[in-house]
C-alpha cells in the first residue's frame, strides 16, 4: 500500500513539474551554442589579426567600420546558429518524450527571457552609436545573465545557475575593459559547453 501511494506521489510530482516547467529544453543546445560561440570567437581573433592588430596587446585599439561590420555580423551569425540548433534538439527531445512544445508555461518562460534580451540587445546598439566598444562584451555577458536567470523560473533551476555564471563574468569583465573577447568566450564558449554536457547527462 505504501509503495503504491509513493508511486502516486511521484506522478503528481511529474505531472505537476511537466505542466509548471519548460522541461523539453536540450542540453545539446547549450553545447552547440557554446561550440558556435568559440568558433565565432577564433574568427573574431582572425579578423584582429588580419587587420594587424594584437588583440592582448593591452593598447588602446581603433576599430575601423569595416572591421565593426564583420564583428556584427558574426555575432549576428552566431546568434541564429545557436538559436536553429536549440529549437532542432529542443523539437527532437519533446517528439521523444512526446511532450508539446508550444504551452503556455513556453509562452510565460520566452517572454521572461526576451524582455532582458531585447533591452539588452537596444543598450548595446546604443554603445555601438556612441563608440563604446569596450563594454559590449559585459553589457552582452550582464544581459543575457539576467535573462537566464528570470526565464530559469520557468524551465530547469540549472538554467538559473548558468545566470549567476554569467553575470559574474560580466562584472569582472567590467574592470578588465579591452579583454572582453576573452570573457565573451568564457561566458558563451566555455560556459555554455560546461552546463550543456551536465544537463545533457542529468536530463536526458
Amino acid at each position: 500500500m505504501s509503495q503504491n501511494i509513493q508511486e502516486d506521489l511521484v506522478h503528481i510530482r511529474s505531472m505537476m513539474e511537466r505542466s509548471s516547467r519548460f522541461i523539453s529544453l536540450s542540453g545539446l543546445s547549450g553545447v552547440f551554442a557554446g561550440v558556435f560561440a568559440l568558433l565565432g570567437a577564433g574568427y573574431a581573433a582572425f579578423l584582429f589579426e588580419s587587420n594587424e592588430m594584437s588583440y592582448f596587446d593591452g593598447l588602446e585599439k581603433v576599430y575601423s567600420v569595416d572591421l565593426i561590420y564583420k564583428l556584427i555580423v558574426v555575432g549576428i551569425v552566431i546568434l541564429v546558429l545557436a538559436l536553429l540548433s536549440g529549437f532542432l534538439f529542443t523539437f527532437k527531445k519533446s517528439k521523444k518524450n512526446n511532450l508539446p512544445i508550444w504551452t503556455s508555461t513556453t509562452k510565460v518562460m520566452l517572454l521572461q527571457l526576451s524582455i532582458p534580451l531585447a533591452v539588452g540587445g537596444v543598450f548595446c546598439l546604443a554603445l555601438i552609436y556612441h563608440g563604446l566598444f569596450a563594454f559590449l562584451a559585459p553589457a552582452t555577458l550582464l544581459f543575457y545573465g539576467l535573462a537566464l536567470v528570470n526565464a530559469g523560473k520557468y524551465t530547469y533551476s540549472d538554467i538559473q545557475y548558468l545566470g549567476y555564471f554569467q553575470l559574474f563574468l560580466g562584472c569582472v569583465s567590467l574592470f578588465f575593459l579591452g579583454y572582453g573577447l576573452i570573457f565573451w568566450t568564457l561566458g558563451f564558449g566555455i560556459l555554455h559547453i560546461v552546463y550543456g554536457t551536465i544537463m545533457f547527462k542529468k536530463y536526458r
